[in-house]
Formats: C-alpha cells, structure tokens, sequence
C-alpha cells in the first residue's frame, strides 16, 4: 500500500464545520478500496470520517458534497475532472469552497 499527500483546502464558511481549518496536508492510501485507485468519492467519505467536526449535513448529502459546495481539483473545476470518480493523485490540491451565505 503506498501513500499519496493531498493538499485540501476549506473556505467560504467551510472551514467552519473543520474546527476552524483553512488547510491540511494529509496522507491517505492510493487504494482505500482495493483493487481501485483512491477516487474522491473515497476521499470525501474519509474527509467525512476523519476530519469533519460538527454538521456533516452541511458538507455531505447522500455520497457526495451538498449543492453549493464548489469544489476545485487543482484549480479546476472537479465536473470538468470527472466529480467523484476522478482518482486522487500524489500532491492534488483540492479546495472546498461554500457558495451559499447567509444574508
């Protein structure tokens, strides 16, 4: 089993349900779910499991993010990436960006 590093990053109130986290580096299995490459289906469920704080509701709906969640993959958006079946690669920077706000 090897190792990738992905860099992910929560803004626009995200990081609020992330104890305050803006950025964390992690280190996740390349094959969460053997024989299959990590894909980001995988890495938000373990985002979900392992870093998630408080109201999984606001970050998840069934098994992917909520609407109105943007989500960049290497400064592109991930339904130009193929969405939850793009396979995580060593040093990915992904970014989660809410869109809704309160007003």
């Amino acid at each position: 089993m090897s190792l990738i590093k992905v860099k992910l990053s929560f803004s626009g109130g995200m990081e609020l349900l992330f104890n305050n986290t803006k950025q964390k580096h992690i280190e996740i299995s390349s094959t969460i779910n053997p024989p299959n490459a990590t894909t980001m289906k995988d890495l938000i469920l373990w985002i979900r499991e392992n870093l998630l704080k408080e109201r999984p509701e606001l970050f998840m709906s069934g098994d992917t993010v909520r609407p109105g969640i943007l989500v960049l993959i290497n400064e592109t958006d991930w339904e130009l990436e193929g969405e939850l079946e793009y396979e995580i690669k060593d040093g990915d920077d992904i970014v989660f960006i809410s869109t809704l706000h309160g007003g």
